[in-house]
This record gives structure tokens, C-alpha cells and sequence, in this order.
């Protein structure tokens, strides 16, 4: 089988589990979650890696994998290491985009929407896990910015990435929820790991160049919280 072929099977198994996934979630169906959100970020990670993606874009994703499968763990323990994970990724994700080029008004307005999601957050917040929120949302908010030096396809998915993160938090903090709000969640976190990957794989002119192959890195250690 050509690696074309496997990368397009690949693409597609990702885009049917996510598919499973969020309809689990519109039925109800826990099991169903259970089965098809572990199987995500393997997915996505296997597609990169046939693509010839720099290891730094599958490291990410396999710290995104630890992420997700710790908050399926309804505990506070578990949502803490499940956001080490995610930030983990996140440093990947920064390493990996370096110094490309982005705008400076934008990085002002998500340095807006960062402070501003702080404050409204903190109160509601549990008093433990206010630091955590703190500063894995800094690492989150960078990743955002700094995908869009790759052009919109990235940029799309370090804006959908914040979001995503945004309505945990809402939850966490026990805000009013939309109807359904794990669909949300989920899917706007699997376009966000796609667009990233897919801005990764084939950046715009307007971004810097990334290599393909091995990078060398730390190996890691080992979404939504439902």
C-alpha cells in the first residue's frame, strides 16, 4: 500500500471516530464515548507520522492523547495530569512553531481574551485548581497566537483549540452550559488537533517553512472531563 493510500485511510478512520464520538455524545451513549475518544489523537498522530510530519507535531499529539484519556476520569487528580498532558503538548506545539511570523494586534487581542477569561473565571473557579487553570491557559493562549505564523489553516485550530479549552473551564466553573456541552467540547477540539496538524503539515508561504522527519526531543510521560 503506498504511504498516499495509508495517510488518506488514516485521515478518514480519524474523521469516522470523531464522527462516533460526537454522536455518542448527542445520545447519551458513555460507552460509546468511552470506545471512540481514546482512539482521537492515535489517529491523527499515525496519519502525521505517515505524512512525514516532524516529530514534535506527534509528540503534541500523544501528549493530547494522555489528556484526553485522564479526563475520562471524573476526578480532580485525574483533571490535573490530564492538563499537565495538554500543556505538555502545548510546548511541543510552541518548540515546533518557533519564530514564525504573527501579528502583533493579534497577539494583543488574545492577550485581551486571555486576561479577560482569567478574571471572569477566577471566582467560580475551585481554589485549587485556579493556579493550574492560570497558567495552562497562558501556555494555551500562546499556542493559539502562535499557530497563526503558519498561516489560517493553523490559526484556525489555535483559535478552535481555545475555545474548546474555554468551555472546559466554563464547566469547571460551573457556568451555564450550552445544550449538550461535551459535543462542543469535542467537537471543536477534534477540528482544532486537525487544523493544527493539517496547518503543520502544509504551512502557507506566509509562515516559516517547518522540516519533516525527526526532531529530536524529550519523550513525554504519559478532553472533555466526562
Amino acid at each position: 500500500m503506498s504511504r498516499e493510500r495509508l495517510a488518506g485511510l488514516l485521515k478518514a478512520a480519524f474523521a469516522v471516530a470523531l464522527a462516533a464520538d460526537l454522536l455518542a455524545l448527542l445520545a447519551g451513549s458513555g460507552t460509546g464515548h468511552l470506545v471512540a475518544k481514546p482512539l482521537l489523537m492515535p489517529l491523527l498522530a499515525a496519519y502525521a507520522a505517515v505524512r512525514g510530519a516532524p516529530r514534535l507535531l506527534v509528540v503534541a499529539l500523544a501528549f493530547g492523547w494522555g489528556g484526553d484519556v485522564f479526563l475520562l476520569v471524573d476526578a480532580d487528580w485525574a483533571f490535573l495530569v490530564g492538563m499537565g498532558s495538554f500543556a505538555a503538548g502545548h510546548v511541543c506545539y510552541l518548540l515546533l512553531f518557533g519564530r514564525a511570523r504573527t501579528s502583533p494586534l493579534l497577539g494583543a487581542c488574545y492577550a485581551a481574551a486571555l486576561v479577560t477569561a482569567v478574571i471572569l473565571l477566577w471566582p467560580d473557579l475551585p481554589a485549587d485548581l485556579r493556579i493550574p487553570v492560570a497558567g495552562y491557559s497562558l501556555l494555551l493562549t500562546a499556542t493559539a497566537y502562535r499557530a497563526s505564523g503558519l498561516g489560517p489553516v493553523a490559526g484556525a485550530g489555535g483559535a478552535l483549540f481555545m475555545l474548546s479549552d474555554t468551555l472546559i473551564a466554563t464547566g469547571v466553573a460551573a457556568w451555564p452550559q450550552l445544550p449538550a456541552p461535551d459535543f462542543w467540547i469535542m467537537l471543536t477540539y477534534g477540528a482544532a488537533q486537525y487544523l493544527l496538524t493539517a496547518g503543520v503539515l502544509t504551512p502557507s508561504s506566509a509562515g516559516r517553512p517547518l522540516p519533516t522527519g525527526p526532531v529530536a526531543v524529550p519523550s513525554p510521560p504519559g478532553r472533555p472531563r466526562s
